[in-house]
């Protein structure tokens, strides 16, 4: 009797007749220029099958082995925040009605979706002070990167971009690799070594008529706070180039939003909204413009429009109003070559916003001003360590600076056999800041677990940083 594979609907005879399409006689054919030598000639060396009960202690002890990061005893950041989640977030993302929705095509079978949509772009459009959202991109990189192209494809004969010396690393390379092939020229500007302010001197000498957009940071990726946004905003548009400002969403309950400075493109990550750390992803990236339609007619992604009858009873209605994708319009007209977007993702940060409103968002942007503050604080009272080691004020995350012989990654390495995840290790990047940490502290973040961290940081550092 032939035996049949009890996944694989495929009979002899049907093997038989694929080949002999291919011109082959038999299936090892298919992978004759595979050296013989790196081919198995035994057969897998296979446990048996296990029951179910079986495969689920197996995983239960490994998971056992795990240290969960919702506990409070991570303090990495460095752009993804671990914050806490409330459970109607995942409770209501999660339902059939959005779990299970694509793009939104068809406007008459999408409603529910696309109204949720619409209803994240206000809540971040008033958040901002900023005139038009859009419906997401992937995450906060791509997001700087389509604004930089952006700024060109607005200021046409222009192919400069500039970027703060203190940008995350990580932004700079993705905003380089989409930038490159389009022949951008990305240009960063220096800047203060003690408080790590945007030099303007530096900004004002590399003003000139090829400049498109100049992308600030605030809150910073090493946590100061920029306070020369006005100034920064005058230089930027009396070249008429574009301000583009990078924000985190959770501070604008204390900060000024990038509208009331003069941004005119707007990005931030949305992980920090209802979102988990999970591994670095997945994200979605916020992305908004001001009311100018040679600005909205170029932006990337998709918008959502409403709209309505025109005769009573009135009735709302919502559509797809801008999709400037390559799949919709003819491929050298479109803006981005965006896919699928993190709609998912949005209605989470829709949904965490609305349970908030403006009272929780400022509480919760307090807490964390608070936590960040009291533990740099402390951590600065400790004989050898430097916190903040860069700039004046913080919000979330700050620099802390190791001295007398003592290395970060030491540090680091102490903190994990304490069972506590120190901040992510800046040396390589950032190497004249010496041996630093950039430690993020969020809402997450107990009095006694960052008392806990202090110590922890005091014995390390008292020993030389020798491990234990």
């Amino acid at each position: 009797m032939e035996y049949k594979h009890p996944w694989i609907p495929m009979t002899k005879a049907t093997e038989k007749d694929m080949l002999e399409s291919i011109g082959k006689k038999r299936l090892d054919e298919l992978f004759s220029n595979i050296p013989e030598e790196f081919k198995l000639q035994r057969d897998l060396d296979l446990p048996r099958s296990h029951s179910e009960i079986e495969v689920t202690r197996r995983i239960q002890d490994l998971a056992a082995k795990n240290r969960p990061a919702d506990t409070g005893r991570v303090f990495l950041g460095a752009g993804i925040g671990m914050h806490y989640v409330p459970a109607i977030v995942p409770a209501l993302a999660t339902r059939s009605e959005f779990l299970t929705s694509y793009t939104s095509y068809q406007a008459e079978v999408s409603q529910g979706m696309l109204q949720t949509l619409f209803e994240y772009q206000s809540l971040l459009a008033e958040i901002l002070d900023i005139d038009v959202v859009n419906s997401s991109m992937y995450d906060m990189a791509t997001a700087v990167a389509e604004a930089a192209r952006m700024t060109v494809r607005v200021k046409k004969q222009r192919s400069k971009f500039l970027v703060p010396g203190t940008m995350n690393p990580e932004h700079y390379k993705v905003c380089h690799t989409y930038t490159e092939p389009v022949e951008i020229e990305l240009d960063s500007i220096e800047y203060d070594s003690k408080t790590g302010l945007m030099s303007l001197n530096d900004l004002e000498s590399k003003m000139d008529d090829q400049v498109a957009g100049v992308y600030i940071e605030n809150p910073s990726y090493l946590g100061f706070i920029e306070d020369q946004v006005d100034e920064i905003s005058k230089i930027v548009h009396e070249h008429d180039a574009l301000l583009v400002a990078g924000v985190d969403i959770l501070s604008l309950g204390l900060m000024r939003p990038p509208g009331d400075y003069g941004a005119d493109i707007v990005v931030a990550e949305g992980q920090h909204l209802g979102s988990p750390m999970t591994f670095g992803g997945p994200l979605v990236g916020i992305f908004g413009c001001i009311n100018d339609r040679k600005l909205i007619y170029q932006m990337p992604g998709r918008l959502v429009g409403m709209t309505r009858t025109e005769q009573e009873p009135f009735e709302d209605g919502y559509v797809l109003t801008l999709s400037p994708r390559e799949q919709h319009i003819r491929r050298e007209k479109a803006t981005s070559n965006i896919c699928t977007n993190q709609a998912l993702l949005a209605v989470s940060a829709a949904i965490y916003l609305s349970l908030l409103g403006p009272t929780g968002l400022k509480q919760v942007g307090e807490t964390i001003a608070y936590n960040a503050n009291y533990a740099a604080k402390m951590l600065d009272g400790i004989p050898g360590v430097k916190a903040p080691a860069l700039g004046k004020s913080t919000w979330k995350e700050f620099v802390v600076r190791f001295e007398n012989g003592v290395t970060a990654n030491a540090v680091y390495e102490g903190l994990l056999e304490r069972g506590l995840h120190g901040g992510k290790l800046l040396t390589d990047e950032f190497p004249t800041l010496g041996e630093s940490m950039l430690f993020c502290v969020t809402e997450v973040h107990s009095k006694e677990t960052i008392e806990e961290l202090i110590r922890a940081v005091k014995d390390i550092v008292s020993q030389g940083g020798a491990e234990r």
